[in-house]
């Protein structure tokens, strides 16, 4: 089976803040669902900040600075059989989280 990255960027989610209760519980089910489907890996949304880069030196540096505002706010790492089965599950996250869901194979690799 593959591995699928499906995210957000953390601009996308604009909706009434009085609306985020509504939105954690509709997101909380889908990802219920999906653990009781077997599909679910892992999950999690990512407090908006500066990143560090730390160079093959161990040297750490700020940054990167992107040129876009878009960054990644959230996302999930599903394993299904098929991408129309990763594309399904996007779609319900889409609908609890009330934004655009984008949809990444993972590279397979043996040693993970």
């Amino acid at each position: 089976m593959a591995r699928y990255l499906i995210s957000f960027d953390d601009g996308s989610m604009d909706f009434l803040q009085e609306d985020l209760p509504a939105v954690d519980e509709a997101a909380h089910r889908v990802v219920k669902e999906a653990k009781e489907a077997g599909v679910w890996i892992f999950g999690a949304g990512i407090e908006r900040q500066r990143a560090n880069i730390v160079a093959p030196d161990g040297t750490v540096t700020d940054g990167p600075f992107p040129e876009t505002k878009a960054v990644v706010g959230g996302f999930a790492i599903i394993e299904v059989p098929t991408r129309a089965d990763a594309l399904s599950w996007a779609a319900k996250i889409a609908a609890a989280c009330r934004c655009a869901q984008e949809v990444r194979e993972i590279m397979y690799d043996p040693e993970s």
